[in-house]
């Protein structure tokens, strides 16, 4: 008894101060409420008329409609302000000259140029002015050709419409109006700007807030008045005081029931998750006993699952926003991070985003293994974190990395940046990478110039990359408006090469292969030739490449091979072709299986096919490229080792598998005009293919010299203008009818 007639005493006092508390918590909250709403409408205010500005900034910006200002081109201007009203939703749009001149589909509410004058040649491109229909919100931005030659402004009416309408936003009940200063009466005309003050008015209280409002026009100061009846949020806590009483009475009744149980049952497991609590937010290890399967028990069991659920979630976060071998940020955070700071305001700096991609990557993982590679790419991450502490670095996966710089707003500092850059990271490359000549490209994007929405400036960092590694790799380059250009050439190009393979739209030439040994044409190197339908014949120089990027060059070289055994089926018994297989095609599986296919379908012997081949295709898996060309050699083709001498590694393939003929590059036909020492490297050549039982091919012949020191040297085949130009397939056998009169002409 002693126990409940403390613990109503205690109550009552409890209630009623709580009953206090209420109110004033009500008073208070109905404060924080319009003070919260008050900045929002603020807030509403200034993103319209930022919306505004950008639109106005955009056809300021437009070159059409700078020039129709300057020329006071009137039908242009109304058209396009008419637009811009339409666009906008506005319902006043025009343009101020410097000779105070407004120009505009309709004047009419347009408030005196002097009034606007001077904010607008202040620098100010927001706020409110007056016109014939009231208060409106407008925003202005400057036409500049180059120089500044007037303001575009638009205007929204601030009516009670607009009002109510910001008024369906806020949570509680609000009355909004904006008025002059001037209108409104004295005791709101003394009232602080944004501050909450209460007032009585016809016996209630209400609540007031007041917002001065940036203008545009002088001699006008408009003001957001906002009010709130603070009965209504009062009336809400009423019925809670009723609720305390009868709870506290009940509470009396039950107290003494409760108390041992709730002492025996509650306190000491509420203690135990307490503790718990408390460690977990230390950071440490806890767990709690679960002793019962009451409440406590089941709320001991849900804590413990929680903590194995918070585990869980750190880990799949860590693994998601990090990359689990560089430790350096994923591509998710980055992203997220760089859109981030792509909303702020970016006006006095530059944003660097650069795009790394390891060259070569693919041979260090080949020649040293996927550890050395995993490696490499560690020691990029940790060199780049050293150098670069302040900088977002990511990897976004394979040998690919994106950094984002922080930068002051000079082009300097940007070409320093890639510098150090392009330094850290070839300091960075390894031993074993130096071995394997990798190096590193380098795209450059900048925001805002090159854009200011993370999907644009992402696409342009990664079209320098791809013009970088174009030019050569181990370079950085910056975006440039003409890559954009040359980017959507090249996917109209790629576009075109995909019809020209479902439609057939190639052609194959050939060129003579004349055998000194043997004083006659013995066979055509098969080359192809594409007619653009609108473009005219394309080289092969500009669409090849594109295809081995593609991937296409794979159905365009089975169709050349099908499509030369198919001519050369028709040739004499004696005459051989040869056809050049790309690296991708070469590599693609199956390509013994092509050979074969193409071989049956046209009835050509496979002794009579060459398939001619560069070292480039050694320098993925060198055990494969053996086993590929040991199959091929199987079904009877020839292989031929193409530009022989222009790789580090020719002597040590030429040693790795029995090449029925190696093709001399025609460099070193033109060097022997040129050089001193050009016999002597032809000759090195022919000797050095007779010891292994392999004959030699020179291409490029365009002289009867060449010709001679050839022959002289011991070269046994020869390619080039000499003879013929590549002609078209129905020519081949006029030329092979002829092809005695070629040792009479070179005699002669």
């Amino acid at each position: 008894m002693l126990y409940a007639g403390l613990f109503a005493v205690v109550l009552g006092v409890v209630v009623s101060l709580a009953a206090g508390g209420l109110s004033r918590f009500g008073e208070a909250s109905a404060a924080r409420d319009l003070a919260a709403n008050a900045r929002v409408f603020d807030e509403i205010l200034a993103a319209r008329a930022r919306q505004m500005g950008d639109q106005a900034g955009v056809l300021a910006r437009d070159f059409g409609f700078r020039e129709a200002v300057a020329t006071d081109d009137a039908p242009t201007i109304a058209s396009a302000l008419a637009s811009l009203q339409e666009r906008v939703r506005s319902d006043m749009a025009f343009v101020l000259t410097l000779e105070g001149e407004v120009l505009a589909a309709d004047a009419r509410g347009v408030p005196a140029p002097e009034t606007l004058w001077a904010r607008l040649d202040g620098g100010g491109t927001r706020g409110i002015i007056a016109s014939d229909e009231g208060l409106a919100l407008a925003a202005a931005a400057p036409i500049e050709a180059p120089d500044l030659i007037g303001w575009l402004v638009i205007a929204q009416p601030l009516d009670r419409a607009e009002l109510d309408r910001l008024v369906e936003l806020a949570p509680i009940a609000l009355e909004a109006q904006v008025a002059e200063a001037g209108s409104q009466p004295e005791w709101l005309r003394g009232a602080a700007a944004n501050a909450v003050f209460e007032r009585e008015a016809e016996g209630e209280r209400f609540l007031y807030h007041v917002s001065d409002l940036a203008v545009l026009q002088d001699g006008i100061a408009p003001r957001l008045v906002l009010r709130h009846d603070l009965a209504q949020s009062l009336a809400a806590y009423a019925s809670l005081k009723w609720w305390l009483a009868l709870l506290a009475a009940g509470g009396i009744v039950l107290v003494l029931g409760l108390s041992w149980k709730v002492a025996r049952s509650v306190t000491e497991p509420l203690q135990q998750l307490d503790e718990a609590t408390r460690l977990i937010g230390e950071g440490r290890k806890a767990n709690l006993t679960i002793t019962t399967n009451d409440e406590i028990g089941r709320l001991a069991q849900s804590f413990n699952q929680m903590i194995a659920a918070i585990k869980e979630r750190e880990r799949q976060i860590q693994l998601e926003l990090h990359d689990s071998l560089t430790g350096l940020a994923s591509r998710k955070l980055f992203i997220e991070r760089l859109e981030a700071r792509l909303s702020q305001d970016i006006s006095d700096s530059q944003l660097m985003l650069a795009f790394v991609d390891l060259d070569n990557f693919k041979t260090v993982n080949d020649k040293f293994g996927h550890p050395a590679g995993d490696a490499l790419l560690r020691e990029v991450g940790q060199q780049l974190r050293s150098d670069f502490s302040d900088a977002l670095i990511a990897r976004f996966g394979g040998d690919e990395f994106a950094i984002l710089f922080d930068l002051q707003a000079c082009r300097e500092s940007l070409q320093r940046q890639a510098e150090a850059l392009q330094k850290s990271i070839a300091a960075a490359i390894t031993d074993e990478g130096r071995k394997a000549n990798c190096s590193a490209s380098i795209g450059i994007a900048v925001a805002p110039a090159d854009g200011h929405r993370v999907g644009t400036l992402m696409k342009r960092a990664d079209l320098a990359l791809y013009h970088a590694k174009h030019e050569g790799k181990a370079q950085y380059h910056f975006f440039a408006p003409s890559l954009d250009q040359a980017e959507r050439a090249r996917i109209r190009l790629e576009r075109d090469l995909r019809d020209a393979i479902k439609g057939v739209g190639f052609e194959l030439n050939f060129q003579p292969l004349y055998s000194l040994e043997k004083r006659r044409l013995t066979g055509f190197e098969a080359l192809i030739r594409w007619n653009h339908p609108v473009r005219g014949p394309i080289s092969p120089l500009e669409f090849i490449p594109l295809a081995e990027e593609s991937g296409l060059i794979i159905p365009i070289g089975e169709w050349v091979l099908r499509e030369a055994c198919h001519q050369a089926s028709t040739w004499p018994a004696d005459v051989s072709v040869a056809v050049n297989v790309s690296p991708k095609q070469f590599t693609a599986t199956g390509i013994a299986n092509t050979v074969l296919s193409a071989l049956s379908a046209s009835g050509l012997p496979a002794h009579r096919l060459e398939l001619e081949i560069t070292e480039s295709i050694f320098t993925a898996d060198v055990d494969q490229t053996l086993a590929t060309l040991h199959s091929l050699r199987t079904l009877g083709v020839k292989i031929v080792l193409d530009d022989f001498g222009t790789g580090y590694s020719s002597l040590s393939y030429l040693r790795s598998f029995p090449f029925d003929k190696v093709k001399i590059d025609k460099s070193f036909v033109e060097d022997l005009g040129t050089s001193g020492n050009g016999h002597a490297v032809i000759r090195a050549i022919t000797m050095l293919a007779a010891a292994l039982g392999m004959e030699t091919l020179a291409e490029g012949v365009e002289d009867v010299t060449q010709f001679e020191v050839l022959e002289r040297e011991g070269c046994q085949n020869i390619q080039g203008y000499l003879f013929s130009r590549p002609v078209a397939a129905d020519a081949v056998t006029g030329l092979l009818r002829d092809g005695a009169g070629y040792q009479r002409q070179l005699r002669a």
